[in-house]
């Protein structure tokens, strides 16, 4: 495995925080993406109360290259499972709620329903609480992502995670253009909308200005940049470590390009200071 710059040291997990919200995971049988994909930054994120939740079980139907998830057949689908993240949410007295999923393609409507069903349980349950729905592509159908807008989530969030030239051999059974169309189509209907790049898994520089370009075109609000970490030695190498300087200038480049917030940086990763990143657009600080 590569060593890795000091410029990446996470904090260890520890402390009443973080306790409090691995307990209240397993006690509620809980998935979270911090756990699954081996996030750097669990440790400070649970220790501060705070974790994203992961719901439609902890295995995926894709196999991309960067992500340490599980990759497999899924199991049933739980529907039980809404009401226990309402709950979780509420115990953890969440502003701002992040909620992801695995990739179910094999459900016909890749977990649209208990997307939907997730969304207004959390909102019934927790009022006053601002939702970031970071979602799969569903293969492109319209009908799937409609479900999902309908629950009236606050964010859409649907990462691009790496450039054009290099989707297929990052994301595997993603496109490029069919997760820009995502993002258009949530902003075609009024949502605040989020995506996320990996930096360091081979991209070139101009190949970033492109993909910044393509997305400010689409007028997509929220933008994080973080280091591409390799999980096992199963998956891709990283090409080069971004140093900080580096991650600052495209935050720079980002902002001018017209994002309404960029959060770049070694340990940035999507759900990273989710709150902080959405509050100018939903008022939570």
């Amino acid at each position: 495995m590569e060593r890795k710059p000091p410029w990446l040291r996470a904090k260890i997990p520890g402390g009443p925080g973080y306790t409090k919200v691995r307990d209240l995971v397993q006690e509620n049988r809980l998935h979270t993406v911090c756990e699954s994909a081996h996030c750097p930054n669990l440790g400070e994120c649970w220790s501060r109360g705070t974790a994203t939740i992961m719901i439609l079980g902890e295995t995926c139907t894709r196999s991309c290259r960067f992500c340490a998830i599980a990759t497999g057949k899924p199991g049933e689908v739980d529907f039980g499972e809404p009401a226990r993240v309402a709950d979780a949410v509420r115990i953890m007295g969440l502003k701002h709620a992040v909620i992801t999923s695995v990739a179910r393609d094999d459900l016909p409507d890749g977990g649209a329903e208990i997307w939907a069903r997730t969304v207004r349980a959390v909102k019934h349950v927790n009022p006053e609480t601002h939702i970031e729905v970071l979602i799969p592509d569903f293969k492109g159908q319209e009908h799937p992502l409609n479900t999902v807008l309908d629950a009236d989530p606050d964010i859409l969030n649907h990462n691009m995670e790496t450039v054009r030239r290099l989707q297929k051999p990052v994301r595997v059974q993603a496109q490029y253009d069919r997760s820009m169309e995502v993002l258009r189509r949530a902003k075609a209907r009024g949502f605040v909308t989020k995506t996320g790049l990996m930096l360091g898994i081979g991209e070139k520089e101009e190949e970033i200005e492109e993909t910044l370009g393509d997305l400010a075109a689409e007028k997509v609000d929220i933008l994080t940049l973080g280091q591409y970490l390799r999980p096992t030695e199963k998956h891709l190498p990283v090409d080069r470590w971004v140093t900080p300087e580096e991650f600052a200038s495209w935050k720079d480049r980002a902002l001018a390009l017209g994002f309404g917030v960029c959060e770049s940086g070694p340990l940035v990763r999507s759900s990273y200071h989710a709150e902080e990143q959405s509050a100018k657009f939903t008022g939570v600080s």
